[in-house]
């Protein structure tokens, strides 16, 4: 038998099994169970993340990344995350662990947390164990100490909720120094 009609052949089967595969259905019912139950690993990732504007939104960079899409859940490894407003970058995060719940809603920072926020009289920096945060609304807390490092203060306090949108800060029992210019 020649060659070109052994694979001439093989072409029309391959077609034929493709298109009974697909219009039978089962390739859509295979792709969607199997995809809800996937675990997803990744190294040395950089994410560039945009607003519905199409401006700079989030810039991170982070060792490792496992994601569980049945539990909507994702662990992380040396996470270096920038936030920007207006393509301007407004605030840092680095964290030797970060897990995030609910396609990340909510992320937990574990590990050396710092969090860096520039504002008019300069950068604010947050040091912690821990820090909580909700990227959709911009919301931050703990109740692990923190120390606060300002061009004006240097305190100590045992938690923190903060609004980044509005800049607003609730410290708890507070311990430091303040030096106004």
């Amino acid at each position: 038998m020649d060659t070109k009609v052994l694979y001439i052949t093989a072409v029309i089967v391959a077609a034929i099994s493709g298109g009974y595969y697909y219009y039978s259905g089962k390739g859509k019912k295979l792709e969607g169970s199997s995809a809800q139950s996937m675990t997803y690993s990744a190294k040395n990732i950089n994410l560039l993340q945009t607003d519905e504007k199409g401006m700079l939104y989030v810039k991170a960079t982070v060792d490792e990344l496992n994601q569980d899409m049945k539990q909507k859940t994702s662990s992380l490894q040396n996470l270096n995350a920038s936030m920007f407003t207006d393509n301007v970058e407004d605030a840092t995060f680095y964290a030797k662990q970060a897990h995030g719940y609910n396609d990340n809603e909510k992320i937990v920072l574990s590990g050396d947390v710092v969090a860096t926020k520039q504002g008019e009289m300069g950068k604010m920096v947050f040091r912690t164990d821990a820090l909580t945060g909700y990227p959709k609304t911009r919301k931050l807390e703990t109740s692990e100490q923190v120390t606060v490092q300002t061009p004006n203060a240097d305190f100590v306090s045992q938690g923190l909720e903060a609004d980044l949108n509005e800049g607003q800060y609730d410290f708890k029992n507070i311990r430091g120094k303040y030096a106004p210019n």
